[in-house]
């Protein structure tokens, strides 16, 4: 069976107003991969945390290097 290893990062909007603003964190998100460089994202899983300030959404990306 073969195997490989996914590397992956969780990403969400600074906590306090402006926490649950999901196009905010969609451009975030799209600028963190792009500073990756080549990468190939195999999948977007977003979150919902419920918190005292309200909703706070997130990302976890799943990708590996292009070259890989």
């Amino acid at each position: 069976m073969e195997s490989w290893t996914i590397k992956h990062f969780s990403q969400a909007n600074p906590e306090g107003t402006g926490q649950d603003d999901v196009p905010a964190l969609l451009r975030r998100v799209a600028d963190s991969i792009e500073d990756l460089g080549l990468v190939e994202v195999q999948d977007l899983v977003m979150h919902m945390e419920i918190t005292a300030d309200g909703y706070r959404p997130s990302l976890t990306v799943y990708y590996h290097d292009a070259e890989d």
